[in-house]
């Protein structure tokens, strides 16, 4: 066969695979905007495109975790309608602005909005460290922990010594840590005395290349919760991390966050998503919380709904919701991100509320952890600034807390990013909190972040580089990839 004919039966090859893959991308829908980009990696790169597409183009969790989650899934909605009819469907705490975003919430995800909590915002990871080792000392019955990245150094210590004194009294502990995130831990010294001790330790969402074979290696559990006997329940931005000796090599400085400790019923629903997490990843039968079971939850305290996300039953849910809180915005929108990566219709509802008079501001660090997502996420900074948004870059190292306080009544607080892959490629958990209280304590950190902070100034960012430009664009179409 002379070289004509291969290069021929190439070309021919190339184009059957890219027609046949244009027509898997468009059967299975995928936002246009992630379509279109991984079309134009499979045109663009013989063969390599159409490989990284089966690799990473869809979410791919295997057949046989999905039929896990999806044999589960009554269990856990019996279990919701349980709260449901418990609880007020429009509870009177409830500000009416919030009434939309509150039953959107439970209409796509089950979990009705729980009054009766105190919930308290820990914005030194310090106080987080000594509060849940406080919490787990005291623990009767179980503890149960689910973490993306737990990581050896520091303060790590005293976590991994208060489960080892409470399995040695008798409490059942359970932990997750995502198996890329937490890779080096769960091969340590450490995780080997937890095991030893009796602590059940499994990894989630198990990497490898047989893996990667049969589901996406990087679907994450990007989840942070603490839930201590169904009745004291954490969670927030912050890892089972030291932030003294957590990726100092970065050069980025710190990491900051905030957790929140929720002490009532709400602690009850944090649960179900870790014992659903749990069964799924261990095979085990869905284990319904015990919060709430025998009464009805109190009327009085902060109102506290939880919304898990994720790629499996409802993975356009996060999406929904964060637009829908931002659509629901009547005169301030504060937000805090490290990753600001927006598709088109997060921006569109940005830019929307800027120009319709409601004073937004973004916060996010002035230095980063991935060249790519400062780039992309820079590019959207003149068209944000135009229509009147406030950017800040925050100086203090790398600001990880994830937040939105909409008009000073309703936050949005938890693991999610705004950026692709939070909204659709992680299990990600988010308090969404009906609450003056604790939304002006959010805002007082979050002005705090400002504080300390450069607000960027649009005459001055305008006359940038045209070979910056080129480069924030250029990544800008990568964004849908991110």
């Amino acid at each position: 066969m002379n070289a004509g004919n291969i290069s021929t039966l190439i070309l021919a090859a190339h184009w059957i695979i890219v027609i046949g893959l244009s027509v898997r991308v468009i059967m299975r829908r995928p936002p246009v905007s992630v379509a279109a980009a991984w079309l134009a990696v499979a045109f663009s790169v013989p063969f390599v495109g159409a490989i990284l597409y089966l690799l990473f183009g869809e979410k791919r969790l295997g057949r046989r975790r999905l039929a896990r989650i999806k044999a589960r899934a009554s269990d856990v909605g019996n279990w919701q309608q349980t709260l449901r009819d418990q609880v007020a469907p429009e509870p009177p705490q409830a500000d009416q602005s919030a009434l939309p975003l509150l039953r959107h919430t439970e209409k796509v995800l089950g979990f009705p909005a729980l009054p009766g909590n105190r919930i308290e915002l820990l914005s030194d990871f310090g106080a987080v460290f000594d509060r849940l080792v406080a919490d787990i000392d005291a623990a009767r019955e179980t503890v149960h922990l689910c973490f993306y990245t737990w990581h050896e150094g520091g303060r790590i210590a005293d976590i991994v010594n208060a489960l080892l004194r409470a399995a040695k009294r008798g409490v059942r502990c359970r932990a997750l840590a995502d198996a890329f995130g937490s890779k080096h831990f769960l091969k340590s010294g450490m995780a080997g005395r937890l095991r030893d001790a009796g602590v059940e330790l499994a990894a989630a969402l198990p990497t490898g290349l047989l893996r990667t074979l049969i589901g996406r290696a990087d679907l994450r559990n990007h989840r942070k919760v603490a839930i201590i006997d169904d009745r004291i329940a954490y969670t927030g931005s912050q890892n089972l991390v030291d932030p003294h000796f957590f990726k100092r090599e970065a050069g980025v400085g710190e990491w900051v966050d905030a957790m929140a400790r929720i002490t009532g019923p709400a602690a009850g629903s944090l649960d179900a998503v870790f014992c659903l997490d749990w069964s799924v990843e261990t095979g085990a039968d869905f284990e319904r919380p015990a919060a709430l079971s025998d009464q009805a939850a109190p009327s009085e305290g902060s109102l506290i709904q939880i919304a898990p996300s994720g790629p499996d039953l409802r993975p356009e849910a996060i999406h929904q919701l964060l637009l829908a809180g931002i659509y629901s915005a009547g005169k301030e929108l504060v937000m805090t991100t490290p990753y600001f990566v927006p598709e088109e219709s997060l921006l569109t509802a940005l830019l929307s509320a800027a120009l319709r008079g409601v004073e937004v501001t973004l916060i996010v660090p002035a230095r980063n952890d991935s060249l790519l997502v400062r780039y992309a996420s820079v590019a959207h900074f003149e068209d944000l600034m135009a229509a009147g948004v406030r950017i800040a870059l925050y100086k203090g190292g790398l600001l990880h807390t994830k937040s939105l306080t909409i008009d000073g009544k309703t936050s949005i607080f938890g693991s999610v990013n705004l950026d692709m892959r939070s909204l659709w490629l992680n299990f990600e958990i988010s308090l969404f909190v009906y609450d003056n209280a604790f939304t002006g304590r959010l805002k007082s950190l979050q002005e705090g972040y400002l504080g300390n902070s450069d607000l960027l100034d649009p005459d001055r960012w305008r006359r940038r580089s045209a070979w910056q430009r080129f480069k924030e664009d250029t990544c800008r179409l990568l964004a849908p990839l991110l």
